[in-house]
């Protein structure tokens, strides 16, 4: 029972209070009980209070056993909370599903909100009975299963676990447990998670590789790309001097997903430039601790870890080039034609540079001044109206882009450096403004997954970010404003969408919709 307080003062306890919820759906034999155990275990190690109950199904596939959890910090001043016995529609924060259909029953259910649950689930399939015995084929659709998943949910964690579960010889409740450490919602460091499963004495050496790998997967399945829950530590000076920034800095659960952004960026451009990152995204974690993070297990500072390493490691022609020239990129040509030793790989790049791509290489006066001379009026169509091929096999043509890949240490002099420092810092203002609601702030941030490759591709990307920031403009104080930027971003990711046709639709119909007024 949920008494609603009396003054501001008993409602910030109350929120103060309030437990962070953990659901699971999973079926018999999937070990749903050994996963709330160690649930359990963890968050009883990290000195936080909990409770578990669960609510067993009729058989395997009429009635799934829901587990559930509620967790939550010692309380100061001796007070109690209330330990719930159920999940309640509407009110649960995380729900782990062990197979795609369990996930979908559990938002069928209205366990999982678009504005408050983080979904970790496995989209692999195993038939209910009433779909094997159907007349014909009476599988049910995976992807309108998906589709809901990534509608209502405020994040989706979700790849095939019970691979990952078999590949590792492990069952796939390590895999969720790994996927759930990842996903960050939760401010438990990953040691805590596998000394868990180490004290259960269970299978502890295929469970800790059950848990690695679901580990592994929701980080590379959650930009920054590429993010493993093996990278190695950092050998420079820089890079140990900036890891043990982030962990003095930075909740533990965030450690690794901060970590990853700096790796990246120092690949990207240098330490300073990694450097930039942390003061930037320190900043963002000053607006989380001030909108109580630790409630919300700090989704806006998680959020902005993942989408500000992408927007600064931005796609240029330096960083195009760099990849190209990439010795391991010819290992793996060779190894994907099975070229023995000795044996030449010719490699031909298309190439399709711009005049905009000419101008943003160089030193930022110049290239605004060209761009808009009379010059540059004329030069585009003669010299840059059809793609080239580079041969990057051959001297020429590798020493043509290692030369333009060396342009690295002269970056931040570029139009193109300026111009995406200005777009970031903008985004960043507007995820940190005093008072913008916290769930936009959220929304926001994520809206970065839109921009995306270079030439052609980033413009239409740029154009759909820029179309939705412009409608966020036009009435910041609506009330139902994140749900709305949630629904235009799904619009513009649809992979149908390569014209924006989708997203004008999408803009159309909200601009024409009267905004809600506010509750009560």
């Amino acid at each position: 029972m949920r008494i609603e307080p009396a003054s501001t003062d008993a409602a910030a306890a109350a929120r103060a209070l309030r437990p962070l919820s953990i659901a699971i759906a999973a079926l018999g034999g999937q070990g749903g009980g050994v996963l709330s155990d160690w649930i359990v275990a963890v968050a009883e190690r990290h000195g936080w209070l909990v409770q578990a109950t669960q609510v067993p199904g009729v058989a395997q596939r009429t009635g799934t056993t829901m587990y559930y959890l509620e967790t939550c910090p010692p309380p100061a001043g001796g007070a109690q909370p209330v330990f719930a016995l159920m999940p309640v529609p509407g009110d649960v924060d995380i729900v782990l599903a062990a197979e795609l259909m369990e996930a979908g029953r559990a938002v069928m259910r209205g366990f999982v909100t678009p504005d408050r649950t983080t979904l970790v689930a496995s989209n692999h399939r195993v038939y209910a009975i009433t779909e094997k015995s159907a007349p014909g084929d009476g599988i049910a659709d995976a992807n309108a299963v998906l589709a809901a998943l990534n509608g209502e949910s405020r994040r989706l964690v979700t790849f095939d676990m019970e691979a990952a579960a078999a590949a590792s010889a492990s069952a796939i409740s390590a895999v969720l447990l790994g996927a759930l450490a990842a996903a960050a919602v939760l401010p438990f460091p990953r040691a805590l998670y596998e000394q868990a499963i180490r004290d259960s004495g269970v299978a502890v050496a295929a469970n800790l590789a059950g848990f690695a790998a679901g580990f592994t997967r929701a980080l590379a399945d959650a930009p920054p790309a590429g993010a493993t829950a093996t990278a190695p530590a950092p050998g420079s000076a820089a890079g140990k001097r900036l890891d043990a920034e982030v962990r003095a800095a930075f909740p533990a659960h965030l450690h690794g997903l901060v970590a990853e952004g700096v790796r990246r960026l120092m690949d990207y451009q240098d330490g300073a430039y990694a450097e930039l990152y942390l003061t930037r995204l320190q900043a963002v974690l000053r607006r989380d601790q001030r909108a109580d993070g630790l409630h919300h297990g700090f989704a806006l500072t998680a959020a902005a870890a993942r989408h500000l390493a992408l927007w600064m490691a931005y796609d240029d022609t330096i960083r195009v080039a760099d990849l190209k020239t990439r010795s391991g990129r010819f290992e793996r040509f060779r190894g994907e034609v099975g070229a023995v030793p000795g044996q030449i790989v010719y490699v031909s790049e298309f190439m399709y540079p711009r005049f905009q791509e000419l101008c943003e290489t160089l030193p930022a006066a110049f290239g605004e001044r060209l761009a808009r001379s009379a010059l540059g009026a004329r030069l585009p169509p003669p010299l840059f109206r059809r793609g080239r091929r580079i041969g990057t096999s051959r001297i020429t043509g590798f020493l043509a882009l290692y030369a333009l890949a060396a342009l690295r240490r002269w970056r931040r002099g570029t139009l193109r450096y300026r111009t995406e420092q200005g777009r970031i810092d903008a985004w960043l203002a507007r995820i940190c403004a005093n008072g913008m609601d916290y769930e936009l702030s959220v929304q926001i941030a994520a809206c970065q997954r839109l921009i995306k490759g270079y030439g052609d591709t980033h413009q239409r990307s740029m154009r759909n970010f820029s179309a939705i920031m412009e409608f966020i403009d036009r009435d910041p104080g609506r009330p139902d404003l994140a749900a709305q930027v949630r629904q235009l971003r799904t619009a513009a990711l649809a992979a149908a969408d390569d014209d924006g046709r989708e997203l004008r639709a999408a803009l159309q119909a909200l601009i024409d919709q009267p905004a809600r007024p506010p509750a009560g």
